[in-house]
């Protein structure tokens, strides 16, 4: 591994080396970088950035001191993003999934509005799933800022729960707001069930008359 270039200080800096975020679990709060000349890969946890600025993507290039846990395995401590012009990461994707959510968020609830305006479904669904929206919302927030702390997690089955019983726009929302359980394919599998369920549910309320 070879040493980035550090400016000189009137103290003898530590030796920081410079690599590039190969793998990134956002989730779970950790990943590896490769360090610029070869050699093993080095953990890196969220908590290991000095000032964080920002989530870390894959293929950002930071700058890292080296030590070793007791294992013996390389990690990195006071990590920073190195600063390179046309290097900053592509967030293209999220943006539009963020985009997507929103979407299909309004056109939900504006579908129900015209059924309950038409009288096909009773005021009290509508209030119920922005209600339902606002707390999977909350619940997918907290769950994420728990996940990053290492706090008391909430049950994957609570926040299934709260999508069927009406709650899975504000759920998709903070899904691609806060990157949280969007890229798992097994949750992403129950999710869609989910909606597929509550949404057979409203289309059976609103096709019966009186």
């Amino acid at each position: 591994m070879t040493p980035a270039t550090t400016p000189s200080a009137k103290a003898r800096p530590a030796i920081r080396y410079q690599g590039k975020i190969t793998t990134w679990h956002d989730e779970r709060g950790f990943g590896f970088i490769a360090p610029n000349g070869g050699g093993a890969p080095v953990f890196l946890h969220i908590k290991a950035f000095a000032v964080p600025t920002r989530r870390p993507f894959a293929a950002d290039v930071v700058t890292y001191e080296l030590v070793h846990d007791p294992r013996g395995q390389p990690q990195a401590e006071a990590v920073a993003f190195a600063r390179q012009r046309g290097a900053s990461p592509d967030r293209a994707p999220q943006r539009f999934g963020t985009l997507f959510a929103i979407t299909i968020t309004i056109a939900f609830l504006l579908l129900l509005a015209i059924l309950v305006r038409a009288g096909r479904l009773p005021a009290p669904v509508l209030g119920a799933c922005l209600g339902m929206s606002m707390l999977a919302y909350l619940m997918y927030r907290s769950d994420k800022q728990a996940a990053r702390t290492g706090a008391w997690r909430t049950s994957e089955q609570s926040l299934l729960l709260i999508g069927l019983a009406g709650g899975w726009p504000g759920a998709l929302l903070a899904q691609r707001v806060y990157r949280h359980k969007s890229t798992k394919p097994s949750f992403q599998a129950a999710y869609w069930g989910t909606v597929t369920l509550n949404c057979i549910v409203l289309a059976a309320l609103a096709s019966c008359d009186g």
